[in-house]
């Protein structure tokens, strides 16, 4: 994949959810960026000036500042427009979004509480992500991405979270079969690869 070029900083957390998300999305358009990995408990000033919520990921783009992940990587997606990352017709592009949404919300969620929450609560958010994930299973069988035949905008919100399942100390039981046969094939991509921070290497998938 040739390389675009770009003006492009992208203030990164080494493990957060979010920030893989966008990293998974530059990598994919193959942008060149210069990604800056930050301590979000000790931010850079530049950032403290940029983001009046000092919160990762941050995309600058010439004069442009960009912040929260659903924002950045659809700005992505119309800005460098191949490969598209978002279907071409209003009705499948409005599911995406919604899936997107609902994915934010629910599984996302769940996994920062798993991350961060109290040890009851986190108990509780592992239960709840890992009941929910194994419902849906089926659907990961019913084409090569996530309800599509294409790869989207939203396997690249749904992909980090699953490459964190170990970590999460989350397992799947065989029935779930169709939701590791899905993380083989999006963690083999090349884009995906490169999406990683040295630390994220660490969870292993």
């Amino acid at each position: 994949m040739a390389l675009k070029h770009s003006t492009m900083t992208l203030y990164s957390d080494a493990l957060g959810i979010d920030s893989h998300r966008t990293r998974i999305v530059l990598a994919e358009k193959g942008i060149m960026v210069n990604i800056i990995h930050v301590d979000k408990n000790n931010p850079p000033e530049d950032l403290l000036t940029i983001n009046p919520y000092h919160s990762l990921p941050t995309l600058v783009d010439r004069d442009l500042v960009l912040y929260e992940a659903s924002i950045i990587t659809e700005y992505l997606d119309e800005r460098f427009p191949h490969p598209p990352l978002l279907p071409v017709y209003p009705v499948a592009r409005a599911k995406c979004r919604l899936m997107i949404y609902r994915m934010e919300h629910d599984w996302l969620t769940l996994a920062a509480t798993i991350i961060s929450g109290k040890k009851a609560e986190a108990d509780e958010a592992r239960k709840d992500l890992r009941s929910q994930l194994i419902t849906i299973a089926p659907l990961f069988a019913e084409a090569p991405y996530f309800l599509s035949e294409d790869f989207s905008l939203a396997d690249c919100c749904l992909a980090p979270m699953l490459w964190r399942l170990k970590s999460l100390a989350i397992e799947l039981p065989t029935p779930a079969k169709s939701i590791y046969d899905y993380m083989k094939r999006i963690f083999a991509r090349d884009s995906f690869q490169k999406s990683l921070s040295d630390l994220e290497r660490e969870f292993g998938g």
